[in-house]
């Protein structure tokens, strides 16, 4: 069986120079920019979708862009758009992957952005944010952080994203940072068909986000790609599935016939989303807590703010929608 990651075989580090580190980007109704301090990542999950032909090395050689820091505030002083919109790190990798233990570049570029008072928003599945609680505190009504959390089932976790903590351990971690009045939110993304979307892996996400103090949760199935379906497959073996009913079942799910071509990115079936998520919804609603990304005006505001490079065109959290 052709496994995307190896248990005896850690990936390797290396120094990389960035020549830009700062960078737009629009997605839906959101734009701002991102901030990937990491090429590469060793979560290794079977879903991600950073990798393919681009990046034929991503779960087993992460580069470190050992020039972030510096080179980000020489960007942010020759900003010359208006305001800094929000600043998504990250959007390629994980920032507070094991290289971060090594590294620290993400600790340094968010001290960069809290110098300059630049609104940002973490996403992450690590519980190495930990060592930062107290530097996200001291910045709480400008940021925000959001969990990945896909499932509460440690088998389905050990072999659909092997690198990654435990969910209880996760959700331990984002009540440290929610009774620092950090707001905390969880992404459910990707839901994936077969593996993640049983009501007992959403209602066991959705009750222990509400004991840990979580404000929104918000969620998305997988999208399909070549790669990413070659290693689906497996994972249907490794958790013991009917491979040729779930194969089928993906086909009707998907609206495709094997082989997917490269080029293709497939989304699933819209009434069947559109059904699903609108229960999701409901859930999440019941339980008290918003069922969308949150709203940045919501995270609070930084009229008492106390940094000393405020520019009072700047963006805060509070005036960004």
């Amino acid at each position: 069986m052709d496994l995307w990651y190896s248990k005896d075989t850690a990936p390797t580090f290396e120094n990389k120079k960035s020549k830009s580190i700062f960078h737009p980007f629009t997605v839906g109704k959101y734009s701002g920019n991102t901030l990937n301090v990491y090429q590469g990542c060793q979560h290794r999950c079977g879903y991600c979708y950073a990798t393919y032909e681009w990046s034929p090395e991503f779960y087993d050689k992460i580069y470190a862009k050992y020039n972030a820091p510096e080179l980000l505030e020489k960007e942010i002083k020759n900003w010359r758009s208006g305001p800094i919109k929000p600043v998504m790190i990250s959007s390629a990798t994980d920032p507070y992957q094991p290289a971060e233990l090594k590294y620290g570049l993400t600790r340094k570029c968010i001290k960069v952005l809290q110098k300059y008072n630049i609104p940002y928003y973490v996403f992450t599945k690590s519980t190495l944010i930990f060592r930062d609680l107290e530097l996200h505190k001291k910045y709480r009504n400008n940021c925000f952080i959001v969990w990945s959390i896909t499932t509460i089932d440690e088998d389905v976790r050990r072999n659909l994203e092997p690198g990654t903590p435990p969910a209880s351990v996760m959700f331990k971690i984002i009540e440290n940072f929610a009774k620092k009045g950090i707001h905390c939110s969880v992404n459910i993304d990707p839901i994936v068909p077969l593996i993640t979307d049983s009501m007992n892996n959403i209602d066991g996400i959705i009750a222990n986000c509400r004991k840990s103090g979580v404000k929104n949760i918000f969620g998305a199935f997988l999208r399909l790609r070549f790669d990413i379906w070659q290693r689906m497959k497996i994972v249907f073996k490794l958790l013991n599935k009917e491979s040729e009913t779930s194969i089928k079942y993906y086909n009707k799910l998907y609206n495709f016939t094997e082989p997917i071509r490269h080029n293709r990115n497939l989304s699933i079936d819209k009434n069947y989303e559109i059904n699903f998520l609108h229960n999701l919804e409901t859930k999440v609603c019941k339980n008290g807590m918003r069922i969308d990304f949150p709203k940045l005006r919501e995270v609070g505001s930084s009229e008492n703010s106390k940094f000393k490079n405020i520019d009072k065109n700047q963006l805060t959290l509070t005036k960004y929608i």
